[in-house]
């Protein structure tokens, strides 16, 4: 009897349809980003070559410093230097009186021109040869060619340098501003242009570029930068196009050669799509797919044509429209054509589906 009444009480009881989370999908304005991998290089680098052969008498600036254009680095002994000079100097006299000698004797043809000629000849070779001896001399003293922070030095007093020599005594590197050299594939910078072409995306109000930055230890990079060229070839090797983009750098935070990612601002998408990762698998053939739920309540099976994925979410670009009700919660227990209950999802059931307009985007 008893088994009886809970056959007729289980008949009674309908089956109640699963209960699932959806988001309603909604359009929105969204800025998107490439991460990029790069590397930081100075603004201006000079090396610091002697031009004159000689023994360093002095190093005048402290190893790390930074220091200004035309401040004196260096000091090498300019007394042979100073010899060649004076020596000069006084050839040039000679020559000088000579010529200015046999010029008033030409006139009363006590002289012939030829003669007044060669000493006026001799006159300009030794002027040049005070030049060359004055510019030797002022070699002896090493100016900084750029302002900047001066490196270590190579050599110390008593050191014996020469002109020409493939060992610089010192660097300088600008590091206010700096550079960033990204690498950007050639794939992606085509179809990024292809996109703004066919008004898929569109470039920001002014045009420019933005970058900003992320260190080795996850820290943002408090000043943004903007993009400055690209390069006109691609890499054999990788296929990809080098980008610069410059920073301002006040407090020398960026040093040259340190490993960052760029964040660049690829464009705007208008009317985007914007549907939680949480709700998008793929089939066996690797279709991303989705579930939604229908006016009926029914559940609907829809093939996908993603893009990026932009923070806990996937750029639809077809495949879901705004209004759509996708099933983030409750997947394991329906299937296509099923009836449930849906309910909206809160925002931690969704992974933070309802993110800013503008989160950065990584390529898919």
């Amino acid at each position: 009897m008893l088994s009886g009444c809970n056959k007729e009480k289980a008949a009674a009881d309908p089956v109640q349809p699963p209960q699932v989370s959806v988001v309603t999908l909604r359009s929105q304005s969204v800025t998107l980003s490439n991460d990029l991998p790069g590397r930081t290089s100075a603004y201006r680098l000079a090396e610091v070559r002697p031009q004159v052969d000689g023994i360093v008498l002095k190093r005048l600036f402290q190893e790390g410093a930074d220091i200004q254009a035309g401040e004196q680095l260096y000091q090498i002994d300019p007394s042979t230097y100073e010899v060649t000079l004076a020596s000069a100097q006084a050839s040039l006299e000679q020559y000088r009186s000579l010529a200015s000698r046999y010029r008033q004797l030409i006139d009363e043809q006590a002289v012939s021109k030829q003669e007044y000629d060669t000493a006026r000849a001799q006159q300009m070779q030794a002027e040049a040869q005070v030049k060359s001896a004055q510019i030797n001399l002022r070699y002896t003293k090493m100016f900084a060619p750029i302002s900047g922070r001066v490196g270590r030095s190579t050599v110390t007093e008593g050191a014996l340098v020469s002109n020409g020599q493939a060992t610089p005594l010192a660097t300088i590197q600008q590091l206010d501003p700096i550079y960033v050299d990204v690498t950007q594939s050639y794939g992606e910078m085509l179809k990024l242009r292809r996109a703004l072409e066919n008004g898929q995306l569109q470039q920001s109000a002014d045009k420019a570029a933005k970058v900003n930055l992320t260190l080795e230890d996850g820290s943002e990079y408090p000043l943004q930068g903007s993009l400055e060229f690209s390069e006109v070839s691609v890499d054999e090797t990788t296929g990809s196009v080098t980008l610069r983009a410059v920073f301002p750098n006040p407090d020398h935070v960026l040093l040259p050669g340190i490993f960052v990612h760029a964040r660049l601002q690829a464009g705007i998408a208008e009317q985007a799509i914007l549907a939680p990762q949480i709700g998008v698998t793929r089939d066996l053939k690797g279709t991303p797919t989705a579930m939604v739920v229908t006016a009926d309540n029914k559940v609907e099976q829809r093939q996908l044509k993603v893009g990026r994925t932009v923070g806990p979410n996937v750029l639809v670009e077809s495949g879901l429209s705004a209004g759509d009700k996708i099933i983030v919660e409750g997947l394991q227990f329906i299937k296509p054509g099923a009836t449930v209950v849906a309910q909206e999802a809160r925002s931690d059931e969704a992974t933070g589906a309802s993110v800013a307009a503008n989160t950065s985007a990584k390529s898919e």
